[in-house]
């Protein structure tokens, strides 16, 4: 299996994490735990299907994974290729005036959010094109084609960025105090520019933060003392709906 990052141009770095070139020869089942962004992809190679319970459905061949509340499960053909474009938590509103948060829990394809035609010109030159290299090229130049000259919103930056300082155990009511902004329009701006509540954004960045930092010698105890959860019921209600799996299970395979 491959999974080469590849960091963006110097144009594209405020709003793109990484890119990826991820190829698998062989076909399999994998989860997805949520993660902070919304996840872009190309495959130039091969199907790739969404899974639920027992029933495969196929995805578009370019598409994009919004944010989610819950892992998922997608299945890949032998001998598959993707370019996969990991935004920022506020880059994806700066190449569409789609809202982030109408994308949540949701795979769809480009043409939902781009221009068919160009979206189907990218597709046929990655096909054609023999290297990574090119391969990243092509996608990066089609994002910058579609990149808006807009102002990034500094306030929802700020809070993402508290949101992380506090391993995402900071308070709502906090964030609106420290960002001298009511709840109800600081929630509006930040679904739309995130892609989800503040409350259920923190929630996933605690919950990355507890992977980050799992270890099979700690205890449940330490685990949830350290992530400031208020008792393991809870503790182990939340991973488990975000992994499918108990943190106990999850240890194990450590």
């Amino acid at each position: 299996m491959k999974f080469d990052k590849y960091f963006p141009t110097a144009q594209l770095s405020p709003y793109i994490k990484y890119l990826v070139v991820s190829e698998q020869a062989l076909e399999g089942t994998y989860k997805v735990f949520p993660s902070p962004g919304l996840v872009l992809g190309f495959q130039y190679k091969g199907q790739l299907s969404s899974l639920e319970q027992t029933t495969a459905s196929p995805l578009a061949s370019a598409g994009i994974t919004g944010m989610t509340d819950g892992f998922r499960v997608f299945k890949n053909s032998a001998e598959i290729g993707t370019i996969l474009v990991y935004f920022t938590e506020i880059g994806f509103t700066h190449f569409t005036s789609n809202p982030a948060n109408e994308l949540f829990n949701l795979s769809l394809s480009l043409d939902n959010i781009f221009d068919k035609n160009e979206v189907a010109t990218v597709e046929e030159k990655l096909a054609l094109a023999s290297t990574d290299q090119q391969r990243i090229k092509l996608v990066e130049r089609f994002l910058l084609t579609q990149l808006k000259d807009i102002q990034t919103d500094k306030l929802m930056l700020e809070a993402v960025k508290l949101i992380y300082q506090s391993n995402g155990t900071v308070r709502i009511k906090e964030l609106n105090e420290k960002l001298c902004i009511s709840q109800s329009p600081f929630e509006k701006r930040f679904r739309k520019v995130v892609g989800t509540t503040p409350k259920k954004f923190a929630s996933i960045v605690r919950f990355n933060a507890v992977l980050a930092t799992m270890n099979p010698a700690k205890s449940l105890t330490e685990i949830c003392y350290e992530n400031h959860f208020f008792d393991q019921a809870h503790f182990i209600k939340d991973f488990k709906q975000f992994t499918g799996d108990t943190p106990e299970n999850f240890k194990r395979l450590l």
